[in-house]
């Protein structure tokens, strides 16, 4: 039903940017009913960045001020500005939907912090 593509991965430097995109197709409930995961070996996926009701978003402690989600309801697509990034930052990134208690992910985009 749900179909999510990550893109915007890649190798960048500490204090460099990326931006990630998802895009999606098929019936989402809305852009405000997605966000961003992370995961690295060895440890839990965890929620980097989502919206809230009325459009306010939220984020993870760890990337305040440095990350910004944002969408776009006309191209099903979310974003996901990364700034200043960290060697911590390393991770696959997992664009995530929930609809009616059911979760769809996308299959990841690597992003590699490293000198």
């Amino acid at each position: 039903q749900v179909q999510l593509v990550e893109s915007g991965g890649g190798l960048v430097q500490p204090g460099g940017s990326l931006r990630l995109s998802c895009a999606a197709s098929g019936s989402i409930f809305s852009i405000n009913a997605m966000g961003w995961y992370r995961q690295v070996p060895g440890k839990q996926r965890e929620l980097v960045a989502t919206f809230t009701i009325g459009g306010s978003t939220k984020y993870v402690d760890s990337v305040k001020g440095r990350f910004t989600i944002s969408g776009d309801n006309a191209k099903k697509a979310v974003y996901l500005q990364m700034n200043s990034l960290k060697h911590e930052d390393t991770a696959v990134y997992y664009c995530h939907h929930k609809a009616y208690g059911v979760d769809y992910w996308g299959k990841g985009t690597l992003v590699t912090v490293s000198e």
